[in-house]
């Protein structure tokens, strides 16, 4: 798979460059926000490793660039930031992993590939560059679960609204798709939590409201309400305008 990898310490740059491409990677690496931003738009890649505390943009507005562009890819922030505060900051910018540094290589892999395993299930045109080309199925067939305005192709994974693909990352189709399967039951935090964040063990469970924060916005033109129930979780249903 090819990765991105934006980390200005040349030393740390070059030595996981060197040990994840004797591991398969295709690693392009980079040292800087502006450079980072350019290679990610000219080359989308399948998995971005982001360091947060990069020379001109740091690696937060490079994220929240990327997303406002409509850059999909999985990213893992790799930073010496550790406290939960920058970890929501993170997530919240829209990043799908979190690992701080010092770290241990073999989980960095594991993570990556992770990462790399949801982006690479993604139907086609549900990344960078599809700019609303890709349209869902015109008739729903057994596969097809359709909830307000929303339909979601289990084979394929996608989520649709009026013939298009709803854009969104890793994480937030995660939740969706946990939500969809049960409409109109409630979903524990924690058990969320277990579905969009699999072993992870230093990420807090209230990660999981920014992962709900950022997907209720994107719900609300597709009559699909995110309800949060106090003491119970989280559920999903129509709204009463759908």
């Amino acid at each position: 798979m090819n990765l991105l990898l934006v980390e200005d310490d040349a030393s740390m740059r070059a030595t996981l460059a060197r040990a994840l491409g004797r591991r398969g990677w295709q690693v392009r690496p980079c040292e800087d926000g502006e450079q980072a931003l350019a290679q990610w738009q000219a080359a989308p890649p399948d998995v971005v490793v982001l360091d947060l505390s990069l020379p001109g943009l740091d690696g937060l507005q490079v994220l929240e660039r990327a997303r406002a562009a409509g850059l999909a890819q999985p990213v893992l922030i790799l930073t010496a930031r550790g406290t939960v505060g920058d970890r929501i900051l993170g997530l919240n910018a829209g990043a799908d992993d979190y690992l701080p540094k010092p770290f241990d290589l073999d989980e960095l892999e594991a993570r990556l590939k992770a990462l790399g395993r949801r982006g690479a299930a993604s139907p086609p045109g549900t990344g960078p560059g599809a700019a609303g080309a890709t349209t869902g199925p015109s008739i729903a067939g057994p596969s097809v679960v359709a909830l307000g305005g929303l339909n979601w192709d289990r084979d394929s994974g996608a989520f649709y609204h009026q013939g298009q693909v709803l854009e969104l990352t890793p994480r937030e189709a995660a939740l969706l798709q946990a939500l969809m399967a049960r409409p109109g039951q409630a979903m524990a935090k924690e058990r969320l939590f277990e579905r969009v964040f699999p072993g992870a063990s230093d990420v807090q469970h209230e990660a999981v409201e920014v992962v709900v924060y950022r997907l209720r916005k994107k719900l609300a033109p597709t009559g699909v309400e995110l309800v949060t129930l106090r003491g119970l979780g989280y559920l999903l249903k129509a709204s009463a305008s759908a």
